[in-house]
């Protein structure tokens, strides 16, 4: 699933993103496109993927979560979820 955000996307972005990936069971990707995003902003991201997949381990399921950020220019006929939306 891909978020887009113009400007610099936070903590709480990345709170937001994660409430709505957690609720989709079978999304097994996150894409972030912002100008700029905040260190702690990628470790929220980054943790989320790791509980994921230690949760996954730890019932025996096969799941895990993809998280792949782009920083710099935010291109507007990219179709996806808007942050500042949300």
């Amino acid at each position: 699933m891909l978020f887009k955000k113009r400007g610099t996307f936070t903590e709480e972005d990345a709170r937001k993103v994660i409430e709505i990936v957690s609720k989709r069971p079978n999304e097994r990707e996150i894409i972030i496109m912002a100008e700029r995003i905040t260190d702690g902003a990628k470790r929220r991201l980054w943790d989320y993927a790791r509980g994921v997949q230690l949760m996954a381990d730890m019932t025996g399921e096969d799941r895990s979560v993809r998280v792949e950020i782009l920083e710099g220019y935010v291109s507007e006929h990219v179709k996806g979820v808007d942050v500042d939306d949300l």
